[in-house]
């Protein structure tokens, strides 16, 4: 999984293409739970791009889209937010690929 960079590539990708942006930090115990999974997840859900966006260093990103829980996923596709999973709660992967499954095509 890419890890975002800037705003400006968030924004890029966001208008620019499927998208699923997992918001995440190193400190979070859920988010590691769920580490071992993602390959999984990318895998089967390829015709998403999929960027790891760290809540700490994008915090005023995060602010933005109203991400107060993680680990969180949001969905884009051509600048249209298709979906998001945001709550604090641990997530299963069968919650994430039917997360993923439900988005807008």
């Amino acid at each position: 999984m890419e890890k975002l960079q800037s705003v400006q590539q968030f924004t890029q990708l966001a208008n620019s293409e499927n998208v699923i942006f997992m918001f995440t930090a190193g400190w979070c115990p859920d988010c590691r739970v769920i580490d071992p999974i993602m390959p999984d997840i990318e895998e089967k859900f390829s015709d998403y791009t999929f960027v790891s966006v760290d809540r700490d260093e994008f915090i005023d990103l995060c602010i933005e889209k109203d991400i107060y829980g993680i680990p969180s996923f949001l969905g884009f596709r051509e600048g249209d937010e298709q979906g998001r999973f945001v709550s604090r709660d641990r997530k299963t992967q069968e919650e994430i690929e039917s997360f993923i499954s439900n988005l807008s095509k």
